[in-house]
């Protein structure tokens, strides 16, 4: 399958967007690499709870219909402490603009030209969701966090 993908242009960039590129032949999902980004920060009641850096990619998809693309952070991120803001980032099939990745961190987890995420590209299935009176039932039923050992 082909998906297209677009660099777009992105003001104050230090590098130039690079193409989605899987590392290894077995690699799942794509690299992503910051070409800038920008600090915000999250204000409630008047004082700073939390610091976030929005990270730039530079890229765009266009994803045929029945399908999306997750966004995880890479497994390096172990080692900036970060954490990327909504854990994964889901890219609808009908979203045409910019990849972003936005980290939680007390100070800039990456620099531009560095790969700060994964791209993975996933099937979804036509459901429909029906609504049921009863549930058929299960060895594990309704059972919750941790019912199935520790």
């Amino acid at each position: 399958m082909n998906i297209k993908f677009k660099k777009l242009i992105i003001p104050d960039a230090k590098v130039e967007p690079r193409e989605p590129t899987r590392a290894t032949s077995g690699a799942a999902g794509f690299d992503m690499t910051a070409v800038s980004y920008e600090e915000t920060k999250e204000i409630k009641n008047g004082l700073q709870v939390a610091h976030f850096y929005r990270y730039h990619t530079g890229i765009a998809l266009e994803l045929p219909p029945g399908w999306t693309a997750l966004v995880f952070p890479r497994s390096s991120v172990v080692k900036t402490g970060a954490m990327l803001g909504n854990c994964v980032g889901v890219i609808d099939s009908d979203y045409r603009g910019e990849i972003t990745l936005c980290f939680k961190s007390d100070y800039p987890p990456y620099s531009p030209g560095t790969r700060i995420g994964q791209l993975i590209i996933v099937p979804i299935p036509d459901v429909v969701l029906e609504e049921a009176v009863e549930l058929s039932e299960t060895a594990r039923g309704s059972g919750g966090y941790g019912s199935t050992g520790a």
